[in-house]
Order: structure tokens, then C-alpha cells, then sequence
């Protein structure tokens, strides 16, 4: 989803990434902050003290809202999810849970773990405005988180999925209809009505005078619909691979080249000429592996003529791998979890082919137009 992030840590193993739209918005809001609310608040600062007291308090949200995701992540991690990583953006954050949950309780508890989390911190910085009556900086840097995170709870219980609420409303239905695949699908148009609903009140206030407030809320909305739009597309996607295995679509004609092969020599023949992407290795001293194209690019283009494939390969011990009988829907969702687009398909010890994300979009493809 989030294709330009940057990497700032690891916190209870989950990776924490920075999308670049997070520094647009950091921007922004510092300098609404310091031109428009700290001035209002109080007397007598001086220019320094209004941006310095804008760029915390942006920080400051950002830290609730990551907060609010780890209230997310935590709960997942207890419920035997994995949890690869947590983007900030432009819009918040998200929690990369890597599996559905395994009941409708699950998917409960870690829906309202969150919007708990924000009204906990919330509580916090309304009891700090008690200790900060004095200082007039930092009591409106508590006034205003404390209102953030009141916001940010509220808004992430309405009804609209993939927010909290709509994920709270899915486990609902869940529970009641013992149905995941209905559940979703009705989420998701409730979440999609919920998106339009927004798009139209924006473009309301736009035309009523509050121009960029509305068209704020009709952007919000309008991403609130794709995300509930994609839900639906997973949820038909995951209906049409139902039942389908990696031995139906899998590759089986793996091209396998010596360990001594250069990178170079790897690129110039094999994938330019041949269009390959993945390799078998095997190595003069019984060694196999597999070497993908991500993973020729991560070796600075002037060491390929005297770096050979072997040392750089991925060794079959360390394959994240997938049997063929494993469903296809498994396969997508191990491939999201690890973070590649490929997977080796291990039966008895030995490599018998691959499965990507390319050879699934093949076989929907192919499915549109003959399948029933």
C-alpha cells in the first residue's frame, strides 16, 4: 500500500515507517498551529515560541496516533496475528495485520483496542491540564491533544470499514451471522455509503463558504470509499481463489543456473534476454538456493561483473517457502506477511516451483474470462 516510506525503528518487533505524505502533513499543521491556534491561546509569545510550540504538539499527535495503532497491533500480536509493520501518512496510520482474525471476538477486541488507547490518552492530557493551569504553553498543548485524541476515537468508531467502527459493526455480524465473508461484504458497502456520505457533505461546505474544510472532509470521504471499495475486491478475490491450491498456478519450469554465474552475466542473458525474475541456483558444492531480481538490486551495479550469484543467493534452508497443496488465498497472505512478491514451492525437500503475485493476477485473468 504505502510504496515511499521510511524505516524510523522497531517496537515490540513491528517495523515503523514513516509514508512521505507524513511530512507534508507534519508541515502543515505545525504552520497552522503556529500562525493560527497557539497566538489565539495565549498572549505574548514570541514568533519562536509559537513554532516550536506547533512542531511539538504535531509530534505529539503523530505519537498519539501511533499510539492508538500499537492499541491496535499489541491486542492482534496476543491473538497469534502478525503484524509486519506500522505506516503514519497523511491521513493517521494503519496496522498492517497480516491474517484475518481467527473468531468474531478477535476481530473485536483488536478493532476497539485503539479507539480505547486514544480515550486513555485523551484522560491523560485532560488531567495534565490540571498540572499545567499555569503555563499557558503547555496548558493549550493539553487542550488541544486532549480534543485530538477525543476526535480521533470518535471518528474511528463510526460505522464506515475498514475504520474501528466498521471493523467493530463486521465482528458484530460476524458473530451473528457466523459468516466472515458476509460480514465483510456488508461492512464494506456500509463503509462505502459512509465515504460517499462524507464526499457529499464536503463538497456542501465547500460550496457553502468553508471551502477548504469541506473539501478536506469530501478528500477524507473519498478515501474512506476507495478503502471500503478494496475491501470488497479482496473479499471477491479471496471467494474466487476459495478452495484453489499454489499446485493449480504455480510455475514449474524454474530456469537454474551455476552458483558461478555472475550477476552480470545473470542479468545480461538470462533476464533481459529471457525475461526471468526468479533462478535456482545450484553450486558446485551442493548448495542450492534462489536468487530473485530484488534481490540482484540490493548489489551496487559496478560489483556485478565480479560478484557471482551464489553469494548473494537466498540459501534453500533460509526459503520462506510454501508447500502446493496450501491454498492460493494462503500464499497471497504469506506474501503480504514477508513482504516479497514470490514464493518457492517446497515439496520433500526440494524446490518444484513458484508462485507469485503475477501468476495469480494470470490465473483471475484467465478466470474473468472463461470461468463460471
Amino acid at each position: 500500500m504505502f510504496k515511499h516510506s521510511i524505516s524510523v525503528g522497531r517496537i515490540f518487533g513491528i517495523d515503523l515507517e514513516l509514508d512521505t505524505s507524513w511530512f507534508l502533513i507534519f508541515g502543515l499543521l505545525t504552520w497552522v498551529l503556529a500562525v493560527s491556534y497557539y497566538p489565539a491561546e495565549f498572549h505574548g509569545g514570541n514568533v519562536m515560541l509559537y513554532w516550536l510550540m506547533g512542531a511539538v504538539t504535531a509530534a505529539m499527535l503523530f505519537a498519539s496516533v501511533l499510539l492508538h495503532e500499537l492499541g491496535h497491533s499489541v491486542v492482534a500480536l496476543r491473538h497469534g496475528l502478525p503484524v509486519p509493520r506500522i505506516t503514519l501518512f497523511i491521513f493517521g496510520g494503519v496496522s498492517q495485520i497480516a491474517e484475518e482474525p481467527k473468531s468474531a471476538l478477535s476481530e473485536f477486541w483488536i478493532a476497539i483496542a485503539g479507539p480505547l488507547v486514544s480515550l486513555a490518552v485523551a484522560a491523560v492530557f485532560a488531567a495534565m491540564q490540571l498540572v499545567f493551569a499555569g503555563v499557558s504553553p503547555l496548558l493549550a498543548l493539553a487542550k488541544y491533544l486532549t480534543l485530538l485524541n477525543l476526535m480521533l476515537a470518535a471518528f474511528n468508531l463510526a460505522p464506515g470499514f475498514p475504520l474501528d467502527g466498521g471493523r467493530i459493526f463486521r465482528a458484530i455480524l460476524w458473530g451473528i451471522t457466523q459468516n466472515l465473508q458476509r460480514a465483510t461484504t456488508i461492512a464494506a458497502v456500509t463503509g462505502q455509503a459512509f465515504g460517499y456520505l462524507m464526499i457529499f457533505g464536503g463538497v456542501w461546505q465547500a460550496l457553502s463558504g468553508a471551502f477548504f474544510n469541506g473539501l478536506w472532509i469530501a478528500f477524507i470521504g473519498w478515501f474512506l470509499e476507495s478503502a471500503a471499495r478494496s475491501q470488497l475486491q479482496m473479499q471477491t478475490l479471496r471467494t474466487v481463489l476459495a478452495g484453489h491450491t499454489v499446485a493449480e498456478i504455480m510455475r514449474r519450469d524454474l530456469p537454474t543456473v551455476p552458483g558461478v554465474t555472475t550477476i552480470q552475466e545473470l542479468v545480461d542473458h538470462h533476464i533481459l534476454a529471457g525475461g526471468r525474475r526468479s533462478f535456482i541456483v545450484r553450486c558446485e558444492d551442493g548448495r542450492a538456493g534462489l536468487v530473485t531480481t530484488s534481490t540482484l538490486k540490493e548489489v551496487p551495479r559496478p560489483e556485478w561483473p565480479s560478484t557471482r550469484v551464489e553469494e548473494v543467493m537466498i540459501p534453500h534452508g533460509k526459503l520462506i517457502s510454501i508447500p502446493p497443496s496450501a491454498e492460493v488465498w494462503t500464499a497471497l497472505e504469506e506474501m503480504g506477511r514477508d513482504g516479497v512478491n514470490q514464493l518457492p514451492v517446497v515439496e520433500n525437500g526440494g524446490i518444484v516451483g513458484l508462485v507469485s503475485r503475477e501468476d495469480v493476477l494470470q490465473y483471475l485473468t484467465l478466470w474473468q474470462a472463461f470461468g463460471q
